[in-house]
């Protein structure tokens, strides 16, 4: 596909930077909402995998990108903004996709705008157990350790070098890594680049990963649901961040789920294999 448009939205919580592939009305519509500490531009390679015509928004979320960067007190601040953009557009979107946390915030904006998405693709989504929100962890040690990540770069092309060959970078499709870092860099004013998304800004979204309850919004979830899962974290192994945090059995808590499970790929699997994923979110 060509490049995309870039657009931005005065949400209430902050100006929202938003990327659109083709026209609504020409071809299905689809929706984009991307991890924790990723950016819109990390859909690219998996955009072009979908069928000539397609039209496509792909979100900055808040936090994330060229989008306002406050620090994070809960998930409804993201899916609020989120929220605020897609009735702002009136698109009846196709399908509506969601990968990690963005899986959890495009609950929260079905849920809220009931007829805005027909369909929804569940892409890993960190939608923890039930009683995990009745008694919520401690992420502070995954939060302190994200919230320490590398600042300061001299470019997209060190960074890429920097990753390449490194956990779970090395997992990835090499050009979906390139889009990761020559997106997810921003001027530094100083003749350097720093992270798109800022490392306390991503720290705060660890730290308020049970926020917000979706369980009481999956019961009010009418429209097909399809939930692509990755193997999750075997017993006794240490967390990496490519285990699944979705529980195996959500598809089951949906009036009309499905579950799709991916044993060969990991909670990354857009940017490992993004033409295979985008040919789940269009055909199931």
């Amino acid at each position: 596909m060509t490049q995309p448009q870039d657009h931005h939205f005065p949400s209430s919580h902050g100006d929202i930077c938003y990327f659109e592939w083709g026209r609504a009305g020409e071809g299905l519509s689809v929706l984009l909402l991307h991890a924790t500490g990723f950016h819109a531009r990390c859909w690219d390679k998996l955009v072009d995998a979908f069928p000539e015509g397609t039209h496509v928004v792909a979100v900055d979320q808040l936090g994330h990108g060229r989008s306002a960067r406050p620090e994070i007190t809960d998930w409804a601040m993201i899916a609020g903004a989120t929220t605020e953009l897609v009735e702002s557009l009136g698109i009846s979107f196709d399908i509506g996709v969601g990968h990690s946390m963005g899986g959890h915030c495009l609950v929260q904006v079905a849920a809220a705008l009931p007829d805005a998405i027909r369909k929804l693709v569940l892409v890993d989504p960190v939608i923890m157990p039930r009683e995990a929100y009745q008694r919520p962890s401690d992420f502070s040690a995954t939060s302190e350790m994200v919230g320490k990540r590398r600042n300061s770069w001299d470019g997209p092309d060190a960074m890429f070098e920097r990753f390449r060959d490194r956990h779970p970078y090395v997992l990835w499709d090499p050009a979906v890594l390139r889009d990761y870092c020559e997106y997810g860099l921003l001027p530094d004013g100083e003749g350097g680049f720093e992270l798109a998304c800022p490392p306390k800004t991503e720290a705060s979204v660890y730290a308020t990963s049970l926020t917000v309850d979706p369980w009481p919004l999956i019961e009010h979830i009418g429209q097909p649901v399809t939930v692509l899962r990755a193997p999750q974290l075997a017993p006794g192994k240490t967390f990496d961040f490519a285990s699944s945090p979705t529980p195996p059995t959500l598809a089951d808590s949906f009036a009309d789920g499905t579950d799709i499970y991916l044993p060969d790929l990991t909670h990354f699997m857009p940017m490992q294999d993004p033409r295979r994923i985008a040919e789940l979110i269009i055909f199931g």
